[in-house]
């Protein structure tokens, strides 16, 4: 798996890193939104650099210009309800992209710090030979994404492979690396130190779903 961590060279991105994490700051949740799709329109803008294009001409009102344009079909694909600001981030740059949504979440079925995946709603198009990009903010144990990435993967075979996070642990990078085809790509704004005893990030930001829409029950 090829991994890009974009937070190595300073920019406006670690500005933004820094507000979603600020206790002070994130509880704003309007503001906790703006920031994640913000993230996501520089995590897009990165991304950009890995796709392909083909040459054209655009007729100017006073001449020919030669460019290129994005001959990717993308599909940007979002692992409900945290991923959702994220999402938009992507959309805003990729706006010719088709979208899907996926709901993930841990169940804990006995009530203890064990949990399984459980995958239900989907709305995902057709994904065959396009380009999928599947985005989640926080990559914690990496389940969730490969429980998604193997429903989905029921659905057709993708060209290529990038996924998108915000946050990430080195336990979850290492369970993508044991279950993701060598030529996925992983592009991570910031990795943080390790997971805790409950299998959050540490020193992570909270739960990003909770901060975006609310407490959920």
């Amino acid at each position: 798996m090829q991994i890009h961590y974009l937070s190595d060279e300073n920019s406006i991105l670690n500005h933004f890193l820094g507000q979603i994490r600020n206790v002070n700051i994130q509880h704003d949740s309007m503001r906790f939104r703006r920031n994640v799709e913000r993230i996501g329109e520089v995590m897009a803008y990165e991304l950009s650099k890995d796709l392909h294009y083909s040459d054209v001409e655009i007729q100017t009102p006073l001449g020919i210009k030669k460019t290129t344009e994005i001959s990717d079909k993308l599909v940007l694909c979002s692992i409900l309800r945290a991923g959702l600001p994220l999402h938009l981030g992507f959309l805003n740059y990729f706006d010719s992209a088709e979208n899907g949504f996926v709901s993930a979440y841990r169940h804990h079925p006995n009530n203890d710090a064990f949990f399984d995946i459980l995958v239900e709603y989907q709305a995902v198009p057709n994904i065959e030979n396009k380009t999928l990009l599947l985005i989640d903010p926080m990559l914690a144990t990496g389940q969730s994404i490969v429980a998604v990435y193997e429903k989905l993967m029921q659905k057709g075979l993708p060209k290529e492979i990038h996924i998108a996070v915000i946050i990430a642990a080195p336990e979850g990078i290492a369970y993508l690396k044991n279950h993701l085809p060598d030529h996925c790509h992983l592009w991570v704004a910031t990795l943080d130190e390790k997971l805790n005893d409950k299998n959050y990030i540490i020193p992570g930001l909270g739960d990003a779903g909770d901060l975006a829409y609310g407490n959920k029950l």
